[in-house]
């Protein structure tokens, strides 16, 4: 499998790095919308690890493979075990966190091309 390391990807991986999560990125292609990609990317989450504050530059369609997340926006979280899938709006400020002990989460990013797929939240 061939993937293009653009700049999304990057800013993808580079922002899990301090919440000690390990992202894959499984692929990335453009869609059949003009202007627009899909970035998919397996994160593993050690016990209790997160993401961290951050923002997606359009929708992230998430599915939980293993574990439990907490998926949390602004003061209300929502946990989701392994088989269930979220939505995360595009722009919408979010953290997600293993709780329970490890979990592992496959997310489809659908984002305007050339823009990184994940920004932090400082």
């Amino acid at each position: 499998m061939r993937v293009t390391c653009a700049a999304g990807i990057v800013a993808l991986v580079a922002s899990v790095a301090t919440g000690q999560i390990k992202r894959t990125v499984l692929q990335q292609k453009d869609l059949s919308i003009a202007g627009r990609e899909v970035v998919t990317a397996r994160a593993d989450f050690p016990p209790g690890g997160a993401t961290g504050l951050h923002t997606h530059p359009g929708d992230e369609i998430s599915y939980v493979a293993e574990g439990t997340v907490d998926i949390v926006i602004g003061s209300s979280s929502t946990t989701y075990k392994a088989g269930e899938a979220f939505h995360v709006p595009a722009g919408t400020v979010h953290d997600a966190k293993a709780v329970g002990g490890a979990a592992v989460v496959i997310a489809n990013y659908v984002i305007e091309k050339g823009k990184p797929a994940t920004t932090p939240v400082k």
